[in-house]
Order: C-alpha cells, then sequence, then structure tokens
C-alpha cells in the first residue's frame, strides 16, 4: 500500500508525533511524507518528498500570536499551484495530520483522507472548550483540515473516536527522577522577557529551552537550552516540574511522567483555550500571560497545586492499527461521499 502522510510543521508537536508513528505506518506499507509549515524547530526523518512553507502561524515575542506575519506568509497563488500539483490521487492512503494543502487538494480531485491527530478531537462537541467558544475559531479547527473521517487524540477519551495520546518510547520508558530544577517550554515568548521573570525566582532553577541560543549558557539562575528533542526529553523527565503553552503532547507526556505543570496558553490561540479548558478540569494550573501578577502566581502552583498524574498505557501500535482499519473501511466503502461538507 502506497501511503501519503501529510504533517503540520507549525511548531513541534506534529513533527513529534509522526517521529513516533512512522515506523509502525511503514509496516502497512511505503510511506511519503508532505511536510507543511515553517514555524518548527525539529527535523523530520524519513522520506519526506514533498515541502511546502503551507500555512503557518507566527508568534510575537510576548506569547500571542503574531497576525501580521501570519497574513504575510499567505500566498494564495503559491498554494493554488500547490494544491493542484499535489499528487494525492496518487495513494491509496491519505492520512492528514491537521494541513490544509493536503484537505484541499483531497477536495478538489474526488480523494478520500483521514484526519489523525489532536485537532480531529475537536470534531466532538464532547471535547473541552473554555466557557466563552470562539466562533472562527470553532470554524477553523473544524475546517482548516476537513477529511471524510477522523481519529482524534487527547487527554482523556471523549468520544468513541478520541484516543488517548501517543507517548514517546524514549519518555514512556523513562524512570523519571524530580531534580532541584524547573523546565520551561514557552517558545511564544523571547528569551529577554521569560529570563525578566524568572530571574526574580531566585530560590528557583531553571532550563528554559530558547529559539535563538546555540549553545547551553547559564545567566545567573536561569539555563538557556537550544531546541532539540533529546535535550528536551532529558529535561522533562528528570525535572520537578513545567511551565509551558497549553499545546498536547508536552503537558500530555508530562502527566505521564507526574510531573508538576503550568499552562499557559499562547495568546489569542483557540486550540491552546480549548486545551488549558481540558488541563484546568483535571486540576491543572493556568494563566493567561506572563506579567506583573507572575511572581505570586508561581508561588500559588508551588505551594497549593499537586501532581497531576495520568496513566497511558504503551499501545501506539493498537491505535496506528486503529487508525489504518477505519481508513481502510472508508477507502472500500463506494457509497461514502468523496467531498466532504463545511462543519459549523
Amino acid at each position: 500500500m502506497n501511503i501519503f502522510y501529510a504533517i503540520q510543521a507549525t511548531g513541534n508537536g506534529h513533527i513529534s508525533r509522526a517521529l513516533e508513528i512512522l515506523p509502525y505506518l511503514e509496516q502497512y506499507g511505503n510511506v511519503d511524507l508532505f511536510l507543511s509549515g515553517s514555524n518548527s524547530n525539529l527535523q523530520m526523518n524519513g522520506n519526506v518528498k514533498y515541502r511546502s512553507k503551507g500555512v503557518s502561524l507566527f508568534y510575537t515575542s510576548k506569547g500571542g500570536l503574531s497576525y501580521w506575519d501570519t497574513i504575510k506568509a499567505f500566498q494564495p497563488k503559491r498554494i493554488y499551484n500547490e494544491i493542484k500539483n499535489l499528487p494525492v490521487e496518487k495513494y491509496d492512503l491519505v492520512i492528514n495530520d491537521f494541513e490544509s494543502i493536503t484537505a484541499l487538494a483531497c477536495t478538489f480531485k474526488g480523494v478520500k483522507s483521514i484526519n489523525f491527530g489532536h485537532q480531529a478531537s475537536f470534531m466532538s462537541s464532547n471535547t473541552p472548550r473554555p466557557i466563552k467558544k470562539d466562533f472562527i475559531g470553532e470554524f477553523v479547527l473544524k475546517n482548516y483540515a476537513r477529511a471524510d473521517k477522523y481519529v482524534g487524540l487527547h487527554f482523556e477519551k471523549y468520544d468513541d473516536f478520541v484516543l488517548q495520546p501517543i507517548i514517546k518510547k524514549e519518555v514512556f520508558n523513562a524512570t523519571p527522577i524530580n531534580k532541584d530544577y524547573i523546565a520551561v517550554y514557552l517558545l511564544s515568548y523571547s528569551d529577554e522577557i521569560l529570563f525578566s521573570h524568572l530571574s526574580k525566582l531566585k530560590a528557583f532553577q531553571f532550563q528554559v529551552f530558547s529559539k535563538t541560543y546555540t549553545q547551553i549558557t547559564q545567566v545567573e539562575n536561569v539555563c538557556f537550552i537550544p531546541i532539540s528533542s533529546s535535550s528536551f526529553n532529558t529535561s522533562l523527565i528528570n525535572c520537578s516540574g513545567i511551565i509551558t503553552g497549553a499545546g498536547f503532547e508536552t503537558p500530555a507526556e508530562a502527566m505521564y511522567l507526574q510531573k508538576k505543570i503550568l499552562a499557559l496558553p499562547v495568546i489569542g490561540h483557540y486550540e491552546q483555550e480549548c486545551n488549558a479548558a481540558a488541563l484546568e478540569k483535571l486540576g491543572i494550573k493556568i494563566i493567561k500571560k506572563l506579567d506583573n501578577n507572575f511572581e505570586s502566581q508561581f508561588y500559588d502552583w508551588i505551594n497549593n497545586y499537586k501532581t497531576v498524574a495520568l496513566d497511558y498505557k504503551n499501545n501506539t501500535a493498537s491505535i496506528i492499527d486503529k487508525m489504518i482499519d477505519i481508513a481502510t473501511e472508508l477507502i472500500e466503502d463506494k457509497s461514502y461521499p468523496i467531498v466532504p461538507k463545511l462543519v459549523f
């Protein structure tokens, strides 16, 4: 079987998950990868046959989305040509991890596809949302990468098509230790802003993962570390707690390792606001942004919040098996419509 696997490369979570599942997916046939996006810090190994700048999100240095940079990167002519030329019709199976060019190519060419990943879980109304829903955010989550079938991943099983997170084997097989430092993974904030807040907390040591430092650098009580999978895994496994965005993979792995979590959703990022709502229901402290209240919020987290531990199983193989089963049924069902409808 020839498999087309589209991976969203905005942020690092999609690539991290793809690296984990690729060996299992390759047991079903030849896998060609389409890497779409221009805002990740991890390298994707494997047979990356197609690449695109895609439709990426960009961030400010102050914890929010940069709407201007995101709009500037949107190039309708390029995107149209990529949709037209992407050969999804040549594959037996198209798997899409929240990638819009692939979704549109499948729609225009009448090719069935399956949306597999965290964002697919939001097709269920049972998946947690913030108290105030955002209509545009909801529309984007449900229509940015339309597909014929969905297999979602989330912190808990909110629906019958929503499965547990995929935990990297390096993390799953690790023996966690609580050393005397707190890991910090907040790529939507600049190193300068992070240091201005963390350096005030003299009694604590921090390991900050940085997009700008090229070597490990200690500045007072803050150690800046260049981003890499191995260094981040080591830091997460051995930290006493982590301050991170309200993404999906990192909080899931931290809960599996029984690490204390303080989460800051990217400002204006609706999916992260939804994740924050789910994390808050689980008992994790959420703060909206880094500001003058951070020091008191940090001590409240340290003194009053407990570790949230979820017992995820090592079932990556069974998750891929289930996804392939659903995809196979979809492909063989000749009566199933091949043009997904917009969802509101």
